[in-house]
């Protein structure tokens, strides 16, 4: 039985970071780079060869630049849950996926889809207060079994 896993479907498989860097910048600009994926390397000063520097010694930032490859440039379908918490370069493509042509991008996409995030993100925060307040209610309605004296002693269960 071969344990081995087949990646040659991933279309990172061979890729260098350098090319692909050029392809995203060629197919979109710096400036929806940074719209989309909010790292500096594409906007202060960008170049190619200084996003490429950037990213091979941040790795959060080129996992995501490599996830925005598939899901974006390659227009893959997006990973499963069990998959995505694994590196792009690591995630195995099912054989029956094939890349697609570039999604259609621009900065005021990119801008919306940021205020969605903004807001979503702002909802379950209300909620999550909402949440713990209510739990604080809670607790304040319970009776204190313990009676506090005219001298300030604590009487009753301990």
């Amino acid at each position: 039985m071969n344990n081995e896993i087949n990646y040659e479907n991933n279309p990172l498989h061979g890729l260098g970071l350098k090319s692909l860097v050029t392809e995203i910048v060629d197919q979109y600009s710096f400036e929806i780079l940074f719209a989309y994926l909010n790292i500096n390397c594409f906007k202060t000063n960008p170049s190619i060869d200084s996003s490429v520097k950037f990213l091979k010694k941040t790795d959060w930032a080129r996992e995501k630049v490599e996830a925005f490859y598939l899901y974006e440039y390659k227009n893959l379908p997006r990973a499963s849950y069990e998959e995505s918490t694994l590196p792009p370069r690591e995630r195995v493509i099912p054989e029956g996926q094939a890349p697609g042509d570039p999604k259609e991008l621009s900065v005021e996409d990119a801008e919306r889809s940021r205020e969605e995030r903004a807001a979503k993100y702002a909802g379950r925060l209300r909620e999550k207060r909402a949440n713990k307040s209510a739990e604080r209610e809670q607790w304040a309605e319970r009776p204190s079994k313990k009676k506090i004296g005219p001298m300030g002693e604590v009487k009753g269960p301990k």
